[in-house]
């Protein structure tokens, strides 16, 4: 309503305006018109008086006062209509009337000669027109003896170039003046028109501008309460409808409840297929939630692909489950983005208003508690809020504390499990595992801690920490023992892998190629490019790249074709199978065949069993690791000097196609470092 009256504000002031210059315009035109008929005048009675002067005879003896002869009066009776000139006045030099045209009429009529000379009622000549001006007087009169329009010119009468007196001319202008007047109309109208027609376009511009701002403001308003990708309710809309609803409950109205959604493996499709896709995605999902809600329910958009839906007019649990699981069901349909078919469901939590929390901060944590049970019990499925549930978050947000104080505070540790060559008894190296001995829960297992160092960003100074550590208990052993360090997929994510690498090294003083760095499969399916990018620099500089836990998860042999590895470690599934399964024995020996065809070591974890220990054997495996030949063990129960291979070099082949490795060694390991042979574990 502001907007309106500024808007008749603003036209009020044109049309005022443009009254002001159409006001000024008329005056303008009427002054000019005025200007130019005097111009006309005088222009006819000079002539008038030039005629006069020129032809009249007896001239000088009527301006002396001796009477008009009669070859005067009929010269004066012929001037007297000459140019527009319909009545005149003679006055002498003095200014006293001497004769009005008038009298030559009553003259004629009576035969008599016409008077001339000095009356005593009769008026003078202006003082302006004896002093030798011209004075001209513009009339409008409705009177029946003269013309509507007309002037009165006093103008000197000359001959010879004296002045022998003053004339006073009457000049009809009644067709001038109507001439002018349609000519100034003309003109008149013309601006009059081009005024109106500037007017008219500034007031469309200022109508256009408005309606942009009108336009601009209802887009700022709009925007303020919705989420410009999806084009459903933002954050903060969202949580006044939380509270209108909140409040209406308060007030006896009906239940509501909140509902969490995320889509699964979303970040899938950002990293394949690019974030155009994903925000079409988003976009279907908004409008896929939108049609899965009814009338009076709200959908929002929290931010990334995190959804919220207040459900209005609950009456139970029933009515939520029903919803949650349409929902469920619409948004698990493919998707059409990027040119390709995306499949991308979605997980629901929910809470109850009432039932599970009363507050609305309190009810926004449950139904993100809930989402979080639907997303871990399998994804695209439902959960409503779990008390258990939040004690186990709970529980976990106090384990990356306690984690991040221990990273801090150097309260980690690790343990070196040894790898053997393929007869069991030649030390090669060890593998460096990460252990956490908590004050109170005591011993965290890798499984446990690792994954939420990963989720809580806590990885990247993990890994800083164990690479460091790593090297520098590996710089105190004899050459040529080499340390393996498994890396995380997210030490890759940061760009700063070979930094962290290689100033790790340079501070133990390690030599390069006694450090093994392990990477999973999976790595790999993410980012290939630039994985293998950093691989091969650290490959250039003389680290030995394994590839862990091969044969499971997403096993191709492009990964072996795209990147030299030096190592592969066959996963210890694999070697615990071997005397139950001769499919497993036939994969294996087809494993250690190809990676010895490709110039590659195999490894082998898991050994338990002397009889597994012999059928690695006996496929010609390289390296042999499990608890057979021992347990992993911090680095001060390690044997100080052991006795180890000569250098390493690249494995070379015979005609069978086994590795050198699989002789036995010159040098044998002393008493205090040769493996142990426990009892395969359960």
């Amino acid at each position: 309503m502001a907007h309106g009256l500024g808007d008749w504000k603003r036209w009020v002031l044109w049309g005022a305006g443009l009254a002001l210059v159409i006001a000024l315009l008329a005056g303008v035109l009427r002054q000019a018109a005025q200007e130019q008929l005097e111009r006309d005048t005088r222009h006819s009675a000079l002539n008038w008086a030039h005629l006069a002067g020129s032809t009249v005879p007896d001239l000088e003896a009527l301006f002396e006062g001796r009477g008009v002869s009669p070859g005067a009066r009929q010269q004066l009776e012929r001037l007297r209509h000459a140019s527009q000139v319909f009545r005149f006045k003679l006055f002498d030099r003095r200014g006293i009337l001497l004769l009005v045209s008038d009298e030559l009429d009553r003259d004629a009529a009576s035969g008599g000669p016409a008077a001339a000379g000095p009356r005593p009622d009769a008026y003078s000549a202006p003082a302006a027109a004896l002093a030798g001006s011209s004075l001209i007087v513009l009339k409008r009169e409705q009177r029946p003896d003269r013309p509507a329009v007309y002037s009165e010119a006093y103008v000197p009468l000359l001959r010879d170039g004296r002045v022998l007196g003053i004339v006073e001319v009457y000049v009809d202008q009644v067709a001038q003046a109507a001439s002018i007047e349609r000519a100034f109309a003309r003109v008149a109208g013309a601006v009059a028109a081009l005024l109106s027609l500037l007017v008219a376009l500034a007031g469309w511009q200022l109508w256009c501008r408005g309606r942009q701002q009108r336009a601009a403001e209802a887009r700022m308003r709009y925007l303020a309460h919705h989420d410009v990708l999806s084009g459903v309710m933002n954050r903060t809309s969202f949580h006044e409808a939380l509270r209108q609803a909140s409040w209406r409950h308060g007030e006896g109205g009906p239940g509501f409840a909140l509902l969490c959604i995320d889509l699964d493996h979303f970040k899938d499709v950002n990293d394949s297929l690019g974030h155009a896709a994903g925000d079409e995605v988003l976009r279907q999902a908004a409008q896929r939630l939108g049609d899965a809600v009814r009338h009076g329910d709200h959908v929002a958009r929290l931010g990334g692909d995190e959804f919220a839906v207040l459900q209005t007019g609950v009456a139970g649990a029933a009515d939520v489950t029903t919803l949650a699981e349409r929902i469920v069901q619409a948004l698990a349909a493919p998707y059409e983005a990027g040119g390709a078919q995306v499949h991308c469901s979605g997980s629901v939590g929910a809470a109850i208003h009432g039932v599970d929390a009363t507050g609305l901060k309190d009810l926004l944590h449950k139904a993100d508690l809930a989402l979080y049970r639907a997303k871990s019990t399998g994804r695209s499925t439902f959960s409503f809020y779990d008390a258990t549930m939040d004690e186990q978050l709970q529980d976990r947000r106090m384990l990356t504390r306690e984690l991040r104080d221990a990273i801090a505070g150097n309260q980690l540790t690790l343990a070196y499990q040894p790898l053997h060559a393929a007869n069991g008894l030649t030390l090669t190296g060890y593998e460096a595992l990460l252990r956490w001995q908590h004050p109170s829960r005591g011993a965290v297992g890798p499984a446990e801690f690792i994954p939420l160092a990963e989720d809580s960003g806590l990885i990247d100074a993990l890994g800083r920490w164990v690479l460091r550590r790593a090297c520098a208990d590996a710089a105190g052993w004899p050459e040529p023992l080499s340390v393996a360090v498994n890396l995380s997929a997210a030490q890759f994510g940061r760009g700063e892998l070979v930094a962290v690498v290689s100033a790790a090294l340079a501070d133990a003083g390690l030599a390069p190629h006694r450090l093994e760095l392990e990477i999973t499969e999976s790595l790999l399916m993410s980012n290939t490019e630039q994985t293998l990018g950093t691989l091969q620099v650290l490959s250039a500089m003389g680290i030995a790249i394994a590839m862990d836990d091969f044969g499971t998860g997403y096993s191709s042999l492009a990964y072996l074709w795209r990147f030299p590895f030096d190592k592969v470690k066959i996963d210890r599934a694999f070697t615990q199978n071997l005397g139950s399964d001769p499919k497993v024995s036939l994969i294996v020996h087809s494993i250690i065949s190809l990676a010895h065809s490709l110039n590659i070591r195999v490894n082998a974890e898991g050994v338990e069993t002397p009889a597994q220990m012999a059928a690695l054997q006996a496929h010609g495996c390289d390296e042999l690791q499990g608890f057979l030949l021992g347990h992993p063990r911090p680095l001060a129960a390690l044997a100080p000097r052991p006795a180890v291979l000569p250098p390493r070099q690249a494995p070379r082949r015979g005609a069978a196609g086994h590795s050198i490795w699989d002789t036995p060694p010159t040098v044998p390991l002393p008493p205090a470092v040769r493996p142990t042979r426990p009892a395969p574990l359960g």
